[in-house]
């Protein structure tokens, strides 16, 4: 059984992967349409290193950075595709830094190719530690 705490940041994690879903379904003609998938997407990555690090401590492992959670979840199994991951991470830490649209596009379609993994380790995740 998990902690309080652990399970409300599986909760927080289900609630944005669905406003990122929502937002992956809008037309993506509009600029504002891709700023706000990229936001959404910035908190779904937020969420899912922090829940890896609580899940991960709940085990006896610690981590203490993003990049750190996300090779530990790797090694856990809890991930199948560590590079896939890491990109996602890389596309996060650049998202703060977009000044132009072509760079934008290109997290964009990250976003698009990558949601089937997030969506995924959800799944998997609220199977292993509440189901």
């Amino acid at each position: 059984m998990i902690d309080q705490k652990a399970a409300q940041s599986l909760e927080n994690l289900d609630r944005a992967l669905k406003r990122l879903e929502e937002a992956l379904q809008e037309p993506e003609g509009n600029s504002l349409v891709i700023d706000g998938t990229i936001q959404r997407f910035e908190f779904v990555i937020e969420l899912y290193w922090k829940t890896f690090k609580r899940l991960l401590a709940l085990e006896g492992l610690e981590a203490n950075t993003p990049r750190e959670a996300l090779q530990k979840a790797y090694a856990a199994h809890w991930i199948d595709d560590e590079a896939a991951w890491l990109q996602m991470l890389r596309d996060r830490n650049e998202t703060s830094h977009i000044y132009d649209e072509a760079a934008a596009r290109r997290i964009y379609a990250h976003i698009q190719q990558n949601f089937p993994v997030l969506k995924k380790t959800f799944l998997f995740l609220r199977e292993r530690f509440i189901n």
